[in-house]
């Protein structure tokens, strides 16, 4: 059980509202990491900036993004963040258990658990494989966006957000919403 709760939408604030009414309005859904972090409008600027950032990276294809989003948030063991992009790579047709990784996705995947392994120690290798394939600002918006992405991956862990429903049937084999 999450140790805080979700908004309330009747009894929010005003700035909450509005908050909540804007990603619905642009999003379409709302998570439940969304309804909590909502209760500080600011906190959730900060996080939907995940957004900013991907449209930041449009020369990467989705598949690669999800990849490297879903190794982070692997290494991370955050099981939101895992389902979440488990459910992006098959509702793109892709099983997650049987990916045959291009080039790209496997530099991104190793990048990704490296970061969350030791980011004081990704390894010379990724990084001159990165430099060979991405210019300086591409390098800045996905290290930027990893950020984002781990601190997701920490916010759920940390809170215990509640599992959404939606996403349970595309969880892990053997992991149930706890």
């Amino acid at each position: 059980m999450s140790h805080i709760p979700q908004i309330d939408y009747t009894t929010a604030s005003e700035e909450i509202r509005a908050a909540h009414d804007e990603e619905m309005r642009v999003r379409g859904r709302m998570t439940n990491m969304k309804r909590t972090l909502l209760h500080s409008p600011a906190a959730h600027r900060i996080y939907a900036e995940w957004f900013t950032l991907r449209a930041e990276l449009s020369a990467i294809a989705d598949r690669p993004i999800w990849i490297f989003s879903h190794s982070i948030s692997k290494a991370a063991n955050s099981r939101i963040a895992i389902t979440f992009f488990r459910r992006a790579l098959i509702n793109a047709g892709f099983d997650p258990e049987a990916l045959v990784l291009s080039e790209e996705e496997a530099l991104l995947d190793a990048f990704g658990t490296a970061i969350v392994a030791n980011s004081n120690a990704v390894p010379a290798k990724i990084w001159t494989q990165l430099k060979g394939r991405y210019d300086a600002k591409t390098l800045v918006d996905l290290v930027a966006f990893a950020g984002i992405m781990l601190a997701t991956a920490v916010f759920n862990n940390v809170v215990e957000v509640d599992f959404d429903p939606e996403l349970e049937p595309f969880a892990e084999t053997g992991r149930s919403a706890s």
